[in-house]
């Protein structure tokens, strides 16, 4: 069966990796997304006869529901994400974040498939350990964190989906994102020189913006025996500090000076070590290591400036 598939904010991030992989495996794309920052990250797809754009903004209830009914598979991945952009427009955000996915799982059948992106950033500061698995107790800390906690709530109700709670997604995209942990680090290494960072010793895990797209592709293909569960995705290899990050960085780039501030706060507080072996069971291995991702971006920052690929 050649699956129906609606991508909604496919233009985006994650969508301009995973639609055209989509495509190459044959399935049918459907794209809507609003365009919001002018992007042309999908112009190369449009030689593709089962390829399709809508412009349309997710929250206008009435014209997604026209929409839902025609598609086998939606991956919701429309959204407005950083904390940046999340404090620029918080009504937007939202609206976009939790309220059009509440209506869309309210809208879509019982028989259609959800597979969703959340968050490794609901575990906030993980257990007394920083330990993290699909079990532990949720501690979003952040707006968009809270409202994904929600949505992945609501989405448990029902029986055909999948949630994808993400590991901070490093990588190049068609449609570039800079505020990125990685993709932040690797840009002040390359343009800066230097960096500082506030407690430093705060860990995360990570996950290559390809692996993502792959996990994505898994999911559809594994679908009977993936159903009702969250999965960590991210790599096992890659729980490390924001020091531990910048100095992976410095083997690439060695004039890269990194300076601790002792005392101050980060106002992201997001301290953890994830399990990602429930997804590992299922067959699925990232195939891109962080020095991958620190050397793909390297190359292309020689190409980009901040101020068009930041998120706001």
């Amino acid at each position: 069966m050649s699956h129906k598939i609606l991508v909604t904010g496919g233009a985006g991030y994650l969508g301009s990796i995973l639609v055209p992989e989509l495509l190459m495996e044959g399935y049918e794309v459907t794209v809507v997304d609003n365009f919001m920052f002018n992007q042309s990250s999908l112009n190369q797809l449009y030689s593709y006869d089962k390829f399709k754009i809508i412009n349309q903004d997710v929250r206008i209830k009435r014209s997604m529901e026209a929409i839902y009914s025609n598609y086998d598979i939606i991956l919701p991945l429309a959204s407005l994400v950083g904390a940046p952009l999340c404090k620029k427009d918080p009504i937007g955000s939202s609206t976009t974040n939790h309220d059009s996915i509440m209506d869309m799982l309210k809208i879509l059948s019982k028989d259609q498939l959800v597979i969703m992106p959340t968050t490794n950033s609901a575990y906030g500061t993980g257990d007394k350990d920083n330990l993290c698995d699909e079990n532990s107790p949720l501690n979003p800390i952040s707006s968009y964190a809270v409202d994904k906690v929600k949505i992945e709530n609501e989405l448990m109700k029902r029986k055909k989906y999948i949630s994808f709670r993400l590991a901070t997604v490093f990588g190049f995209s068609p449609r570039m994102r800079l505020d990125l942990l990685v993709n932040d680090f690797v840009y002040r290494a390359y343009r800066d020189k230097y960096i500082v960072l506030f407690e430093s010793k705060f860990k995360r895990n990570y996950i290559h913006i390809k692996d993502v797209s792959r996990a994505f592709i898994h999911g559809i293909k594994n679908f009977d025996k993936m159903q009702g569960n969250t999965y960590n995705v991210g790599l096992s290899d890659a729980n490390i500090s924001k020091f531990e990050l910048c100095e992976k960085i410095k083997k690439f780039v060695p004039d890269f000076v990194i300076f601790e501030e002792q005392f101050a706060k980060d106002e992201d507080q997001r301290n953890y070590i994830v399990s990602n072996k429930k997804i590992e069971n299922t067959g699925f291995k990232p195939k891109f290591s962080l020095e991958d991702g620190i050397k793909e971006l390297l190359k292309g920052y020689v190409t980009i400036k901040n101020n068009i690929h930041g998120n706001v």
